[in-house]
């Protein structure tokens, strides 16, 4: 008998920045974002990942206090009106302990851990933390990256970046994997992932998916940012249906809507 409890969980993503590839400016006033975590919490997701520096490729730096000014109100905001989990994309430390004071529920983090004293950050508090690989740095991962087994290098990659974690005292139950679609990966990289997802999902940790409005569907289809939601659908759909956990996404109402069906039938 179909059970919601079970359900993968949806994160939809608020982007409180200027440049984003798919939304940026267009939630960067604090009143808009707010607006915007009505939307996402309305449709029906299961938690808001707020971004307030950009990880496309090219994208520009901030800095650490202009990314904590960004997010932090936002955070308090959403904490105060809505109930739901919170999560904060951010590789920066010191940004890490700030959005942990404002009561954030997870640490998204494009770099796992790798930089330095965040993992102390994390360690040293109860959010969960998801470990995403990338290859190479965001501003520059796209250009001509390259494996010889993609499947196993990230699956090193991730165990190696657990144990660290595990090593600091950071708990099973908290950790969360992402293999990291379109981050330092060519279209037949990122199709070589979705073919073989189950790989990651035997590990033994959620996986996280984040494949919403990418370039891989722009390169597949030949549609722009703006016509690649059926495209996204699919591809979460698939990524449930090998067993993800997590599926972050722009589109949050037909995602919900999409799994709940692909839950009934597998």
């Amino acid at each position: 008998m179909f059970s919601q409890d079970n359900l993968p969980k949806v994160m939809g993503i608020l982007n409180i920045t200027p440049d984003s590839f798919s939304d940026g400016g267009k939630f960067f006033s604090a009143k808009s974002a707010f607006e915007q975590a009505r939307v996402i919490f309305e449709a029906g997701a299961d938690m808001i990942d707020i971004g307030g520096e950009s990880t496309r490729p090219g994208a520009k730096s901030v800095s650490i206090q202009e990314e904590i000014d960004r997010i932090i109100p936002i955070i308090e905001q959403i904490r105060t009106e809505f109930p739901i989990s919170i999560s904060v994309d951010t590789s920066k430390p010191t940004v890490m302990y700030e959005a942990i004071k404002a009561g954030v529920d997870m640490i998204n983090d494009v770099m796992a851990l790798r930089t330095k004293n965040s993992l102390a950050i994390v360690a040293n508090s109860n959010v969960k933390i998801c470990l995403m690989h990338m290859q190479g740095k965001p501003r520059t991962m796209q250009t001509n990256p390259q494996y010889e087994d993609i499947v196993e290098e990230i699956k090193i990659f991730l165990l190696k970046r657990v144990q660290a974690c595990i090593d600091a005292g950071i708990i099973k139950d908290r950790i969360i994997i992402d293999p990291g679609f379109g981050f330092g990966k060519t279209l037949e990289h990122n199709l070589i992932l979705m073919r073989n997802l189950a790989d990651f999902t035997k590990i033994g940790y959620p996986v996280l998916i984040g494949v919403s409005r990418k370039s891989m569907i722009g390169k597949i289809l030949n549609k722009p940012v703006t016509e690649r939601l059926y495209g996204g659908v699919a591809l979460a759909v698939l990524a449930v249906d090998r067993g993800a956990k997590i599926i972050r996404t722009h589109d949050v109402a037909i995602t919900v809507d999409a799994i709940k069906i692909t839950q009934a039938v597998i």
